[in-house]
């Protein structure tokens, strides 16, 4: 027996708006946008979201989720500790290259909301808050005399790299940055 399991109705729009937002950005992904794409009524829509701020925040909160583990899954495939410091940057040079590559939705969406309040900016602080608790893991692993400093240095090569590569086209940018991790490593 064959059994096809249907996505729901919110996790269609969920779905469909994690990738309209990372395609176009919050202010370009309007609800007209969201319904012609999931093919979802905008009253069902509203059965189940009450606004479209609720629904980019749901939709961030679940690509953080998933990036996460994807990004940890991907790095832990290095064998020692040190070369999952140095994988952060060949994981994010394999991305970079991916079809559809945008940059880092935390990134982009956050310089979208002024208010450090707002739900959205509040979600990529976290998801930033996670990639340096991360990398503070990876550093305390890896015996770094003060693994809170190389931690935050690698969150900024990360990042950096990530802007890099969005802003400049430069799909080689995590390389640079492997590159000075791998010298910040051998001090």
């Amino acid at each position: 027996m064959n059994i096809q399991i249907t996505p729901t109705v919110r996790e269609t729009v969920l779905k469909t708006a994690e990738e309209l937002i990372y395609q176009n950005g919050i202010h370009a992904t309007g609800m007209d946008l969201l319904v012609r794409t999931s093919g979802v009524a905008r009253k069902s829509i509203y059965r189940y979201f009450s606004t479209k701020d609720e629904i980019a925040a749901q939709a961030l909160h679940a690509r953080d989720i998933r990036w996460m583990a994807w990004f940890r899954t991907e790095v832990e495939k290095a064998p020692t500790a040190a070369e999952r410091i140095l994988n952060l940057f060949t994981v994010l040079t394999d991305w970079f290259s991916s079809e559809g590559f945008r940059g880092c939705a935390f990134i982009n969406t956050a310089g979208e909301v002024a208010d450090p309040n707002d739900p959205v900016r509040l979600i990529a602080k976290d998801h930033k808050q996670k990639l340096l608790e991360y990398a503070l893991e990876l550093c305390e692993e890896y015996g770094a005399a003060d693994p809170d400093a190389l931690a935050k240095q690698l969150l900024i090569l990360m990042d950096g790299a990530i802007t890099v590569a969005r802003v400049m086209g430069d799909h080689h940018a995590a390389e640079t940055a492997r590159n000075i991790a791998q010298a910040l490593l051998t001090k």
